[in-house]
Formats: C-alpha cells, sequence, structure tokens
C-alpha cells in the first residue's frame, strides 16, 4: 500500500510506539505532524525517517488545551486536511501502593493519558466533519492494561479502560460525519517504558518474573493496517502482544 497525499497526527511521537508508528507511517506515503513534549525527540525522527518536509515535527502538550488546539490548527495550516489520528501519548506512575500515590501523580497520568486522548479527539472531529472529503480515522493506544491491570497501577489501568469507553463513544459519535475510530491493545513491545520487563517485573502472585517482548516495529505495521482499511471497514479492537507474556489464562 501507499499512502501518498494522506496526513497523519500521531501523539507521543518522539520515543517507542509513536515513533515507530511515525515511521512506518512516513515510509507508506503520509505526511505525519510529530506531536510530542521534547522538540528534538521529535526531530530526531523526521531525520530517520528522510521524509523531509513530510515529517512536521510540532512540540505538543496534550494535557493542555491551548497547545493541542494550536497543533491541529498547525495541521490544517500546513496539510489542509487530516485523514488518521493515533492517540498514543501516555505515561505512567511510579509502581507504588495504591494508599501512597499522591494526587499530583494521579492527576498527571489522567491528564496524559485520558484528557489529553480526549483533546485530540475533540479537535481531530471539528477538522474530520468540515474538510471535502468528509471524515477520517482515530485510532487510540489502549494497552493490554485496558482488560488487566499489573500490580500497583492503578493510575495507568484506569485510564487505559477508560480509553475503551472513549473509542466507543468516538465510534458511535462520529458516525454521522463519517469518522471511524479503533482501538489497539499492546502488549509487551520492546520500548523504553516496557524494557524492564526483560529483568523481570512483579506479578499478581507477589512473584518477580521476565517477561517475553516483541518487536515494536510490529505495532508500526499493525496501526498502518489499521489505517489503511476503506472507510466502510473499521478495526474495532485489535489486540497485538508478545506470544508469550503472562496475559491469556492464569499467568
Amino acid at each position: 500500500m501507499h499512502s501518498k497525499g494522506k496526513v497523519a497526527v500521531i501523539t507521543g511521537a518522539g520515543t517507542g510506539i509513536g515513533k515507530s508508528v511515525a515511521l512506518a507511517f512516513l515510509a507508506d506515503g503520509y505526511s505525519v505532524a510529530l506531536a510530542g513534549r521534547r522538540r528534538e525527540a521529535l526531530e530526531q525522527v523526521a531525520a530517520q525517517s528522510g521524509a523531509g518536509a513530510r515529517a512536521l515535527p510540532v512540540p505538543t502538550d496534550v494535557a493542555d488545551p491551548a497547545s493541542v488546539k494550536a497543533l491541529f490548527d498547525t495541521v490544517k495550516s500546513a496539510f489542509g486536511r487530516l485523514n488518521v489520528l493515533f492517540n498514543n501519548a501516555g505515561v505512567n506512575a511510579p509502581g507504588i501502593a495504591l494508599e501512597d500515590l499522591t494526587f499530583e501523580q494521579w492527576k498527571n497520568v489522567v491528564d496524559i493519558n485520558l484528557t489529553g486522548a480526549f483533546l485530540c479527539t475533540q479537535q481531530a472531529f471539528r477538522l474530520m466533519k468540515d474538510q471535502d472529503p468528509r471524515g477520517g480515522r482515530i485510532i487510540n493506544n489502549g494497552s493490554i492494561s485496558a482488560h488487566a491491570p499489573r500490580p500497583n497501577s492503578a493510575p495507568y489501568t484506569c485510564t487505559k479502560h477508560a480509553i475503551t469507553g472513549l473509542t466507543k463513544s468516538t465510534s458511535l459519535d462520529g458516525r454521522k460525519y463519517d469518522i471511524a475510530c479503533g482501538q489497539i491493545d499492546i502488549g509487551n513491545a520492546a520500548t523504553e517504558m516496557i524494557a524492564r520487563a526483560a529483568k523481570g517485573v512483579p506479578q499478581a502472585n507477589g512473584e518477580i518474573a521476565v517477561e517475553p517482548l516483541m518487536d515494536v516495529d510490529h505495532v508500526g505495521r499493525a496501526v498502518l493496517h489499521m489505517a489503511s482499511l476503506p472507510a466502510e471497514a473499521n478495526v474495532q479492537f485489535m489486540t497485538i502482544m508478545a506470544t508469550k507474556m503472562p496475559f491469556v489464562g492464569r499467568g
């Protein structure tokens, strides 16, 4: 497939899953707004892609409504339309007991993981419903945590469960504007965030265990596949995970 002329916004594009997805989209011909908090990381992704002006770094704080609006205004000005939004930006809280989490630690995760995805979705709706041709596609990064928690992960798990609700609401409310929405739930892609799994992570029974990982580029290709479908088809939910990670069954 080749997507010359199509435009995507990818949040959290400077590292990890966002970087992998951005590189996959750019290699396929998309113009991509690379959104993230660190300009240097975004510029490195743009340079690595070799895509020239099709890779547009846009430093963005997804938890800030004004910053999100500026991102989408920039996309409209630079590219004229939007075909795909990948809501990927996310953070975690320290892996400490639920009762020891501070309000600030809770709020930071909610503001970025959930409110940030909502703010980007809202701006995407406003752009997609008024463009010609109308419509587009929104893909949310859910995570395996949208189904099952790890120990000491209440803020992250709560936001990822909430992303599933946002995905369903977006799918329903987007119908009248020809906007499709799906969710990809990712388990143990080898990124900086999950690198500790190679050394051992807490399990539900209290043990520490090394978990299998998969190459993060499998995720980039999977999101690109979701984005490549024609308007009449949608991957509502996809789970992509390291084959032998302890998720299915009882560990």
